[in-house]
């Protein structure tokens, strides 16, 4: 087969020599680690908030050793996890329902003098209301190996409860008993 590849253009450092290294230019620095995850669940907006929100709720699908205490604007609540045994203080910096709630809670290798991290969860109705786009956005952690591993952990633990959140309001269905023991 005689196909004609395009000519490549010149490469990026094609005017400096090969032992100079690329400009620092407009390269920002990171310092700290944060990651936001989403998923759509077929729910109206109310609804999924509720699920977050509500201890009995969040306590079906996500906090398998309990929680206690709604998510409200300035309380105080905990949460527990088989996965993860001891209760967890969290404390709820912001509640709009059913659109937002953002609170805080306990972590290490955290930025600065940071004692806890900082969770945004977002709710966007979709499709004219029968669906919830859910986000959520934590951040704190200091770009390190250790800050990493930690982010990352938490990152999966949204991850799950977003896919429990989902089958549990959608059908019924618990996704993590027996999951974790």
């Amino acid at each position: 087969m005689n196909a004609q590849q395009p000519a490549a253009g010149p490469s990026p450092s094609a005017d400096r020599p090969a032992d100079t290294p690329p400009p620092q230019g407009d390269r920002a620095t990171l310092d700290e680690l944060g990651f936001t995850v989403s998923g759509r669940i077929a729910r109206p907006i109310a609804e999924v908030y509720e699920a977050v929100a509500d201890p009995e709720q969040l306590s079906r699908y996500f906090t398998t050793g309990g929680a206690r205490g709604r998510l409200a604007a300035g309380a105080d609540v905990t949460w527990d996890f088989a996965d993860f045994p001891g209760r967890f203080p969290v404390t709820v910096l912001e509640a709009v329902p059913p659109r937002r709630i953002v609170i805080a809670w306990e972590g290490s290798d955290l930025v600065g003098e940071a004692t806890t991290t900082r969770t945004v969860f977002t709710f966007e109705p979709l499709d004219d209301g029968t669906r919830t786009l859910v986000t959520i956005t934590e951040s704190a952690w200091r770009p390190t190996a250790d800050g990493a591993k930690n982010a990352f952990g938490n990152c999966e633990g949204w991850t799950g409860m977003l896919a429990a959140m989902k089958v549990w309001l959608e059908h019924g269905i618990t996704l993590r008993e027996g999951f974790y023991r």
